[in-house]
């Protein structure tokens, strides 16, 4: 029965989201809904002291990305950049390759180290160009999307400095570029097959007349007469990101060292920081400054007009895709400590082979989550020691339990409750039942491709 609850408010949830109903409202009616059934009384306590707990935190953290994110998109779209870009693309590709080039940008950025949710935010102004102009419907770019942020370059391509890719070397003790060969592999069968995917939609909307669309909410504000700027100037601070990110991720240790304690005059004791937790978003966050900066330096004739406007409109988006996403966090966290959710985990171990085990293992936490690196975090925890085991027992490298852990936490992780899949469509205007069919698509790929890589691992020992 217990195992029946928390499944019911996973279902309650991902209907809830699916159906166009607000996320930041029935992320807490489901998890405490799971509460009451199980025991009543603790339904205060575990809103209080988990849900709300949980929500605060994440956005304690990972508000300020959001909304440098938010305004440098809005900055990159009012400027004429995303359209100057764009018309450089197609000019050298042609309307023919539009997604192709949204999904290497997004592939870029993310291998670059620049965070999933910021990529939705400086992507779309870009996405929104080229589909327009190539008269491809706009449903299809949180797909396109998708595939090029929160796939391959996310679990599979070795080295990927994605937080999905760095939680198993904790565990295993390995590094980012564990198991490069079946990482590529994967990366290989995700891309072809997300691309062939991609293009068979497309092909069929051109048959049956559709086009970009029409009534469309959150279209990019760039002026129709305005002047565009050179493509080089214009792409220089998408680069600036992702370069400035790795700078800053190498540098910011170096000045603060492993801790820092602050002491201002005002308060009642230090407040100390242990560096290499908040380093990734502290340095997401100077580089997103500095793409601002570049942005407002080479763009400001262009945007001095809809700045104040313009400005309100990007804190609006991103106070509602932190909402949305830490919502989500704060439901995972109430359904993992749920009796139910123990049950399911502990049948999961019962799974003989220790590489499918923990494939089945991660993919349905991080489902059940709403989130790969909590599913994952969740599942690790729990079993890693028993993963360790079967694998030596059946001499699997470490290096291949870190690169199936790690691509399957990106498996069944964006369900239609995922607060990645929630940022993108309120970014990009569109509803889950416009949207998502194509986004699950992707997502039943990315799943595949970690059996894909079991089972390349066992024909072939290949590491």
């Amino acid at each position: 029965m217990s195992v029946i609850i928390a499944l019911a408010a996973l279902a309650l949830l991902m209907l809830a989201a699916y159906r166009g109903y607000s996320v930041i409202l029935f992320a807490p009616i489901a998890a405490l809904g799971a509460v009451l059934l199980t025991d009543p009384s603790a339904v205060a306590p575990a809103f209080t002291g988990v849900f709300m707990e949980k929500m605060v935190g994440f956005i304690k953290l990972y508000f300020p990305v959001f909304l440098l994110g938010a305004v440098f998109g809005k900055l990159i779209e009012l400027s004429g950049f995303s359209r100057s870009i764009v018309a450089a693309a197609i000019r050298l590709l042609g309307t023919r390759q539009a997604m192709l080039v949204i999904v290497l940008v997004c592939a870029l950025l993310t291998y670059g180290g620049v965070s999933l949710f910021v990529v939705v935010f400086a992507v779309y102004p870009f996405a929104a160009e080229m589909f327009r102009q190539s008269n491809i419907p706009k449903r299809l770019i949180p797909a396109t999307i998708a595939l090029g942020a929160f796939s391959f370059t996310m679990d599979a391509l070795p080295g990927t400095p994605q937080i999905q890719n760095i939680i198993p070397s904790t565990f295993f003790n390995t590094t980012a570029w564990a198991a490069p060969w079946l990482g590529v592999i994967g990366t290989v069968f995700v891309f072809c097959a997300g691309m062939l995917f991609l293009q068979r939609q497309r092909n069929k909307a051109q048959r049956s007349g559709e086009g970009y669309g029409s009534d469309l909410r959150n279209e990019p504000e760039t002026a129709e007469n305005l002047k565009l700027p050179n493509p080089w100037l214009a792409l220089s601070p998408l680069l600036a990101v992702g370069i400035m990110n790795l700078l800053f991720t190498h540098w910011i240790p170096q000045w603060y060292g492993k801790t820092h304690s602050l002491s201002l005059p005002g308060m009642a004791a230090p407040v100390t920081t242990e560096i290499a937790k908040l380093t990734a978003i502290w340095a997401v966050q100077a580089a997103l400054l500095v793409g601002i900066l570049m942005v407002l330096a080479f763009g400001f004739n262009a945007i001095r007009g809809k700045l104040a406007e313009g400005s309100k409109s990007a804190v609006s988006g991103a106070l509602l895709a932190a909402m949305n996403t830490a919502s989500e966090y704060g439901f995972g966290a109430v359904i993992a400590s749920l009796p139910g959710f123990l049950v399911l985990a502990d049948w999961l171990k019962s799974i003989p082979n220790p590489l499918v085990n923990e494939a089945i293992t991660v993919t349905l936490l991080a489902g059940i989550t709403g989130s790969a690196s909590g599913g994952m975090s969740i599942a690790l925890a729990a079993m890693a020691n028993d993963f360790i085991a079967a694998a030596h027992a059946a001499n699997i490298p470490l290096e291949v339990l870190h690169r199936v852990a790690s691509m399957a936490s990106g498996g069944m992780d964006t369900l239609p409750h995922n607060g990645a899949v929630i940022t993108l469509l309120a970014v990009t205007g569109l509803t889950h039942r416009q949207a998502y069919k194509d986004i699950f698509c992707i997502t039943l790929i990315k799943t595949l491709a970690v059996f894909v890589v079991i089972a390349t691992f066992y024909a072939t020992g290949i590491v």
